[in-house]
C-alpha cells in the first residue's frame, strides 16, 4: 500500500539551470501518462535558449513511457529549431531506446485533403457506380454463357444431371413454397376482384370484374408474384448456400479433386427453378382465380357457374399460356443470379450477407425488366 502511494505521488518534475552559453534541463520523477499532465503546459511555455549548447539530464527519471518520451522529444525539436546543440546525459538504456523509438516514429501529419466540389463528387460517385455496374454486367453475361453451355450439355447427356440433388432442390424451391405462393395468390385474386368491382360499379359493368381478374392473374400477377417470391426465398438461399461453401473453401476443394462447381452446384439449382416455377405459376393462377371467384360471389352476388361462364368468354388459350411461357425464363434468371452471386462471395460472413441481399435485388429487377419486355413482345405479336 505504501509503495502504491509512493508511485502515485512520484510526479514528473524538471529544473532549469543556465550559465553563459550553457543550458541544463534536469528531469526527475515518473514521466508517464498519469504524471505528466501537471508539467505539460509548463514545459511547453519554457523559455528556451536561442543559441549555444543544451543538455538534458535524464538520470533522475524513475519511469518513462511513450507519453513522457514524447514531451522530451518535443523539447528536443524546439531546441533544434533554435539551432541549439543538444546532448543527453545519464539516460538509462531502456529510456534511451524508448526515446529513440519515439524519435523514429515522429512523422508530420498529412495535409488535409482539398475540399471537393459537391457536384464533382456526385459525378464521380455516379461514374464509379456505372463502371462497377458495367463490370458486374459483363461478369454476369460471362456466367450466363457458361451456364447455358452446361445446360445444353445436360440436355444432350441427361445422365450428367445429379438426380438426387435435382429432386432435393425441387422440393426445397418448389414443393415447400406451395403454401406461401397459394396464400399470396389467393389474396391477390381477392384484392383484384374487390377493387375492380368497386370501380366498374360506377359504370354498371360489374360483370367485367371477372375479365379483370382473369387477365390480371393469368397474364401478369400469377407468374410475376411467384417469381418475386422465389427470388426472395430460393434465389437468396442459393446465394447463401454456395457463398458459405466458398467461405469454407469447399468450392476450391471441388476444383482440386477435379469436380466442376457449375456441374455440381449450379446445374441442379437452375433445373430445379426452371421446372418448379411453371408448376408454381399454374398453382398460383388457380388460387388467384379462386380468390377472385369467392370475392366476386360476395360483392357481385354471382354464382360460381356464372363466374366460370364469364371466365370462359374472357380468356383464350393464349391468355393461359402467356404466364407459363414466362415462368421457365424467370426461373432460369433467378437461379442464375443466385448462383452467380454465391460464387462471388469472398472469405467472410459479411460477404455472404451482402451478396445474398444483392442477389435478391438483382433477381427482382431482372424479372420485372423481362416481364416488361415480354409484354412489349406479346403486344407486337398481338397475343
Amino acid at each position: 500500500m505504501n509503495a502504491l502511494a509512493a508511485d502515485l505521488h512520484d510526479d514528473a518534475e524538471f529544473t532549469v539551470a543556465a550559465q553563459d552559453n550553457s543550458w541544463l534541463l534536469t528531469l526527475s520523477g515518473s514521466w508517464t501518462t498519469a504524471a505528466i499532465g501537471a508539467i505539460d503546459g509548463r514545459l511547453r511555455d519554457l523559455k528556451l535558449p536561442s543559441s549555444g549548447t543544451a543538455t538534458i539530464n535524464m538520470a533522475a527519471i524513475t519511469k518513462l513511457d511513450t507519453a513522457g518520451a514524447w514531451l522530451i522529444h518535443r523539447t528536443e525539436l524546439a531546441l533544434a529549431a533554435n539551432k541549439v546543440e543538444l546532448q543527453f546525459q545519464s539516460a538509462l538504456p531502456a529510456h534511451a531506446s524508448l526515446l529513440e523509438t519515439v524519435r523514429a516514429n515522429d512523422e508530420d501529419c498529412p495535409d488535409p485533403p482539398e475540399p471537393v466540389n459537391a457536384f464533382v463528387a456526385m459525378v464521380e460517385r455516379v461514374g464509379r457506380a456505372t463502371s462497377q455496374a458495367a463490370d458486374e454486367g459483363r461478369d454476369l453475361v460471362n456466367f450466363l454463357g457458361h451456364a447455358v453451355i452446361v445446360l445444353v450439355h445436360s440436355i444432350v447427356r441427361p445422365g450428367r444431371v445429379r438426380m438426387t440433388s435435382l429432386v432435393h432442390h425441387i422440393e426445397q424451391a418448389g414443393l415447400n413454397a406451395v403454401p406461401i405462393v397459394g396464400l399470396i395468390s389467393f389474396l391477390i385474386g381477392i384484392v383484384l376482384a374487390f377493387q375492380g368491382a368497386e370501380q366498374l360499379a360506377k359504370f354498371g359493368a360489374e360483370i367485367f370484374t371477372v375479365n379483370i381478374v382473369a387477365q390480371g392473374v393469368l397474364r401478369e400477377m400469377g407468374v410475376l408474384l411467384t417469381a418475386i417470391m422465389l427470388a426472395g426465398r430460393s434465389g437468396s438461399a442459393f446465394t447463401a448456400q454456395i457463398g458459405t461453401m466458398n467461405v469454407r473453401e469447399e468450392v476450391d476443394a471441388m476444383r482440386t479433386i477435379g469436380l466442376d462447381p457449375m456441374q455440381i452446384l449450379v446445374l441442379p439449382r437452375l433445373w430445379a427453378l426452371v421446372i418448379s416455377l411453371p408448376l408454381l405459376t399454374f398453382f398460383a393462377n388457380v388460387m388467384g382465380l379462386l380468390g377472385g371467384a369467392i370475392m366476386a360471389t360476395v360483392v357481385l352476388d354471382l354464382t360460381f357457374f356464372q363466374f366460370a361462364r364469364q371466365l370462359s368468354g374472357a380468356v383464350t388459350l393464349w391468355t393461359f399460356w402467356i404466364g407459363l411461357i414466362k415462368a421457365p425464363v424467370f426461373g432460369f434468371i433467378i437461379g442464375l443470379v443466385g448462383c452467380y452471386e454465391g460464387m462471388r462471395v469472398t472469405g467472410s460472413a459479411e460477404s455472404v450477407g451482402r451478396m445474398t441481399t444483392r442477389a435478391v435485388v438483382e433477381s427482382i429487377f431482372l424479372v420485372i425488366v423481362l416481364d416488361a419486355l415480354f409484354s412489349i413482345l406479346f403486344a407486337v405479336l398481338g397475343v
